[in-house]
């Protein structure tokens, strides 16, 4: 069964640093950057923009390079399909919510919506909140069910998918996680 405590080596390969940072460029970077900063460049009418969304922005990169983070050195897997984590992480934003990669990418998106004060861009973030939570529900859920059973349920059970709990989850024992 996968291991769920941090920084017990258990003889499971972590994929190479570079295979992390390809996974980085080709997934949150082109949602998250590459796309919204395209539709701001295209927005023939934009409203008024409000420098708080470099907040948001700022805020949103930093958590999100914090979960990459602990899904190359914890789960040893990296956020990409093709080299997913072979241990459960719950360690540090996943201890709060079961998604901060998603809610990170949602809220980078929607700093630049509020920087560019683009309708078209806060459409992008509504449609990829939705595409998150299909993705979620209908793909990881039941992969990560399969791959670590009763230690996703008491996870799942614990820890919401989209609203941050205010004290850390701890684990089913009242054993920190780490």
């Amino acid at each position: 069964m996968p291991r769920v405590e941090a920084g017990i080596e258990d003889g499971t390969r972590r994929p190479s640093l570079a295979s992390a940072l390809l996974a980085f460029l080709a997934c949150p970077t082109v949602v998250g950057f590459g796309i919204p900063l395209l539709l701001l460049a295209l927005d023939a009418h934009p409203g008024r923009g409000h420098l708080g969304g470099w907040g948001l922005v700022l805020l949103g990169l930093v958590a999100l390079l914090a979960c990459v983070r602990d899904f190359h050195l914890v789960g040893k897997g990296t956020l990409a399909p093709w080299a997913p984590p072979s241990r459960l992480v719950v360690v540090g934003l996943y201890r709060h919510l079961r998604n901060p990669m998603y809610v990170a990418v949602l809220m980078i998106v929607g700093g630049f919506a509020l920087l560019g004060g683009s309708v078209r861009v806060l459409a992008y973030l509504v449609v990829l909140g939705v595409v998150f939570d299909a993705r979620v529900r209908w793909a990881e859920e039941p992969r990560l069910a399969d791959a670590f059973g009763p230690d996703w349920v008491s996870y799942s059970t614990a820890v919401r998918r989209w609203w941050p709990r205010w004290k850390p989850w701890v684990g089913e024992h009242g054993v920190n996680p780490h």
